[in-house]
């Protein structure tokens, strides 16, 4: 009896193998290709799916989420510089049966292949720019790049997501002259706003000397004023105090010789033994000029 349940228990096991071997399941965003016989036969989502044991098998998953493609690529610019630059490639598989089929049996790699039409977008963009030109529009190369990959592959099941530029690095000799332009002007600059600042101070410093001299000069005059107004005074007073008949020259000699006197003997209580000075009848003339000259003044400044 135990051989007679033999080939039984042997047909249970292989119907239940082939059970199990006719259920699979399939992960969120990812689809299976199951070919029939070494056909395609159809496109799985995700869920529970069957499959008919010994003829359909699961020839491959296809990647449904949003992948990202760094692509390093040298090319030059029209100004003949050498540059190295990063393309980020984001692109992902269309989400329908026949989209699937095509990106998995027409791409032998995708990744190889989309770098290669990268490399190609690239090297046709970037030489009608120059080295400035390529830091400023690299947006638009980006854009430019995308557009061309668009058009490229979506015939292949993919679409671009986006295209971005992540680093541009020129030659190491290129960049060490752009750091040496850069510091040149800042040092041009730098010059400018010193001149600058020592021109308002030059012209600060001017202002308030020209000032000083305009109040100098009018204290002084003011000084001569006072003393040629003390002076008539003092000559008013005197002839006043004298008989009639002496003239202002008279008093002005008197006053003069006073003055004369009086400095004198100051010079004296000093410690000043001997003083050298014209002492001639011309020269007290010549300083009665000049009196007389300062009364004069006086009496002009009154009237303006």
């Amino acid at each position: 009896m135990e051989s007679g349940y033999l080939p039984l228990i042997i047909s249970l096991v292989g119907i239940f193998l082939l059970l199990i071997g006719s259920v699979y399941t399939v992960k969120q965003k990812t689809a299976v290709i199951i070919e029939r016989l070494g056909k395609f036969n159809t496109v799985s989502m995700s869920g529970l799916k069957f499959k008919i044991p010994l003829i359909d098998k699961k020839a491959g998953a296809v990647n449904l989420k949003v992948m990202e493609l760094p692509v390093e690529v040298e090319t030059k610019t029209l100004d003949d510089v050498f540059v190295r630059m990063v393309v980020s490639v984001q692109y992902f598989v269309v989400e329908s049966p026949e989209q699937i089929q095509k990106s998995f049996y027409k791409f032998d790699n995708p990744h190889r292949q989309i770098q290669s039409y990268v490399f190609d977008s690239i090297r046709s963009e970037v030489p009608k720019l120059s080295l400035d030109d390529v830091f400023s529009e690299k947006d638009k190369i980006a854009v430019a790049v995308k557009h061309e990959l668009h058009e490229t592959i979506k015939d292949f099941g993919f679409n671009i997501l986006k295209t971005l530029i992540t680093d541009i690095d020129p030659d190491a000799k290129v960049k060490e002259s752009m750091n040496e332009i850069n510091a040149a002007k800042r040092l041009k600059e730098a010059a400018k706003e010193y001149a600058q600042a020592e021109k308002i101070k030059v012209v600060a410093a001017a202002e308030a000397e020209a000032e000083s001299k305009k109040l100098q000069g009018e204290g002084i005059a003011d000084q001569r004023i006072a003393i040629a107004n003390g002076l008539k005074q003092s000559v008013e007073e005197v002839k006043g105090a004298m008989e009639e008949g002496v003239t202002g020259r008279d008093v002005m000699n008197m006053l003069f010789m006073t003055q004369h006197y009086d400095t004198i003997g100051r010079l004296g209580e000093t410690g000043v033994n001997t003083i050298f000075v014209p002492y001639s009848p011309n020269s007290v003339g010549d300083l009665q000029t000049q009196i007389q000259s300062s009364l004069l003044a006086v009496e002009a400044q009154k009237k303006a």
